[in-house]
Parts: structure tokens; sequence; C-alpha cells
């Protein structure tokens, strides 16, 4: 990427940056805390909780030495559960497995729970400046468009390697990744304000089919969120942090009292998983 391209990005940054609490720390526990938070969840819901549970967890020791349960609790509103679980158990590896000290190589972070990828570069770029580069959805989506094709995620990885400017990559990073989600976003495009305009071949054709848009994968519906059973998952953990429930409210809490075999395997998934203990026969809550 020509060096001229890269200024406009960054001009474009400092002007339009939007502020969130995980960009003003350098503290690995908390960008590690704010990536698990991120995953699959918006930036403007995040950050209420990630203040208040880096209040009650400062450090990983703190959360190493909770229960699953209170960290289950504390993750009400964020929605998939698994990555408190998964949150949880990191922090009890990196306390024993490290002494409480975040690593800092790719490897060792792609072997703990919950971090694939991106949430690994992602720690490495934005808590111990290194020069790596990240891609999320929305870098993907960007790269995909300035392409004009749908490109794998090898064929991202490479691109966005050779685009990362030399000692410079906290700043690009969060520039390319806040660039997709304000302007180059999956619903709706604004090519007039974009910094990457001039280099963007779908912009000169938008009437194309979207080249970020998976060809492999254009004949599957998303399946919906109401009826689901995520949905159900959901409202049973919601109700387990208010108490205990007992086996014969499961099925109106879930919302299907008129199907209890998908209910029971629902709740054995939660049970399998380790997001719900049966503390007796019959009486079910959070894991403690």
């Amino acid at each position: 990427m020509h060096s001229k391209t890269r200024d406009r990005v960054f001009n474009w940054w400092e002007l339009e940056q939007r502020d969130f609490p995980w960009r003003r720390t350098r503290d690995p526990w908390a960008i590690l805390v704010s990536e698990f938070m991120l995953q699959q969840t918006q930036a403007q819901r995040v950050v209420s909780k990630y203040e208040m549970f880096l209040h009650r967890y400062p450090d990983v020791h703190a959360c190493s030495q909770s229960t699953l349960g209170e960290v289950i609790e504390l993750w009400s509103g964020l929605g998939y559960n698994r990555r408190a679980k998964n949150l949880h158990t990191t922090a009890q590896l990196v306390v024993d497995r490290y002494g409480g000290a975040i690593p800092d190589s790719l490897m060792e972070l792609r072997s703990l729970p919950g971090i694939g990828e991106y949430t690994a570069r992602a720690v490495l770029s934005f808590a111990f400046d290194m020069n790596v580069a990240v891609v999320d959805v929305n870098v993907r989506r960007v790269l995909c468009r300035q392409a004009g094709e749908y490109l794998s995620n090898e064929e991202c990885q490479n691109i966005a390697d050779e685009n990362l400017p030399l000692n410079d990559g906290w700043r690009w990073n969060q520039a390319m990744i806040e660039l997709g989600a304000t302007i180059c976003t999956s619903r709706k495009v604004n090519c007039d304000t974009c910094p990457l305009q001039k280099t963007c071949a779908w912009s000169k054709n938008l009437q194309a089919k979207d080249p970020s848009f998976n060809p492999k994968g254009a004949s599957k519906k998303p399946q919906p969120f109401q009826g689901s059973d995520r949905q159900g998952r959901g409202r049973l953990v919601e109700k387990l942090r208010e108490r205990n429930v007992i086996s014969n409210e499961v099925g109106k809490i879930m919302g299907w009292p008129d199907d209890l075999t998908r209910c029971e395997k629902v709740l054995k998934g939660l049970i399998d998983e380790g997001l719900v203990a049966e503390k007796n026969k019959g009486e079910f809550s959070l894991p403690k």
C-alpha cells in the first residue's frame, strides 16, 4: 500500500475515531477482557460491562480466584455465555502456567480457550504494541471490497501483513477496524467519506455483488434468534443469575413448556458445557 494511502487512513482515524476505554490502556488483562467481550457483541454494548467487569476483577488473579458462576453472573447482557467460561478458564491457566502474566507469543495465546487467530493477534498488537496485523470481520470486509473479490482467510492475512506500516501497527489496526465498523459496514457503505475510496475496486461498481460475501455460503440462511435453542439457553442462564431453578420450571423459563424433549436436550448441553450445575436432583444453579 502506498504511503499516501496510509496517510489518508491515519488522517481519517485521527478525526473520526470513537472513544472506547480499551483504546486508552495497554494493560494486557484489560485488553484480553475487551477482546473476549467484543468477539460477538457490538462495541457500544460492551462499554458498561467492560468497566463493571474490570472493577470487580481488576487483574487476572482476581478473576481466577472467583467462581465460574460469579463470572457468568457478571456477564449478564452480553450473551454467548460460553465466552465467560472460556475467559474464566483462561484466567486460571494464565495464573497456573505463567504466574499471572498474559503471554506475549502467538502460540501461547492460541493455546488458551476462546482465543483464536484474531484475538491472539489483537492482544499482541493492542496490549504489547507488537507490529502484527489483525484481521477481524470488519477488516476482512474492507480488504475484500478493496480487492473486488472474495478472499480466503489466508489471503486476507497476507494482504493485511503487507499493508501494515512499520512500527505503527497499533494505530493502523485500530483504524482499519474502525473503518469497517463505521464506514464500510455490512449493511451500508459511505464511500464518499472513505479514505480508501480511490483504491477500492467495489466502490467503482456498487451494483455488482458484494465481494465480501462468501459465495459458498450464500445459500445458507442464518437461524433467527427468536425461538432458537440459543434463546432458550440464554433465558435459563438469565433466570439462574437470579435464583436456582427446579426441573418442572425449565420448560416455561426456556419458552417451550410443551416441548420437554427439546428442553431436556438444551439443558443437558448447558450442563455438559459446564455453564449449569445440578445442585440436587432436579435443582439447577450456576456452577460454583
